[in-house]
């Protein structure tokens, strides 16, 4: 598996632009077991090289800033992309009402301190993979954004990637206690992001 993006990766603009619908549905596809909802507006979105090639993608396309724009689109994905050890998420708070979500996001301050997967007795806590998207230390308002790692041991890796093993996301914030279990089919396809 590819860890990283490299500009050699890049479809032109032009070819892309042909193959965008059918690119834009494989990794819909893709992202259906890579994607779940804990409590009532958080949801966790499992990423890979796959998923962040297309972020790149999508990103030139729209923005249209060529290849001056390609260096700082590698740079913010490919951290995201893990590494063989991890899992890594984007975990969006997703609050449509704007009055709703400023006030939801104050008491969420921390949030990000409160997210692991358990699985087999294991607890793999998250680690926040980008300090900008923490809670505001001013204001106590959490981002509505938060890109978190989940370092695994070898031992970890190992249970997690057992056919059956039941793995739970979980939230443990006092705002917001919620956990959700994984589906199998989900489970199975995250195992294929570790070595």
């Amino acid at each position: 598996m590819k860890r990283a993006i490299a500009p050699s990766d890049i479809t032109p603009m032009a070819e892309y632009g042909k193959q965008r619908a059918e690119r834009r549905r494989a990794v819909a596809a893709l992202k259906q077991n890579r994607r779940i909802s804990v409590g009532p507006f958080a949801t966790f979105f499992f990423e890979t090289y796959d998923t962040m090639l297309h972020q790149v993608h999508e990103m030139l396309f729209v923005e249209k800033g060529g290849a001056a724009q390609l260096a700082g689109e590698l740079d913010a994905y490919n951290p995201l992309i893990p590494n063989g050890r991890e899992l890594v998420a984007t975990v969006m708070l997703e609050i449509d009402d704007p009055a709703r979500r400023a006030r939801e996001l104050v008491k969420l301050g921390g949030i990000e301190d409160t997210i692991a997967l358990q699985f087999a007795g294991e607890t793999v806590k998250g680690v926040p993979a980008d300090d900008q998207e923490r809670t505001d230390p001013e204001t106590g308002k959490t981002s509505s954004v938060h890109f978190m790692r989940f370092p695994f041991t070898a031992a970890q890796i190992a249970k997690f990637r057992t056919s059956g093993t039941k793995a739970v996301v979980a939230i443990e914030h006092p705002n917001y206690g919620h956990m959700a279990q994984m589906p199998e089919a989900m489970r199975a396809e995250l195992s294929k992001d570790f070595d």
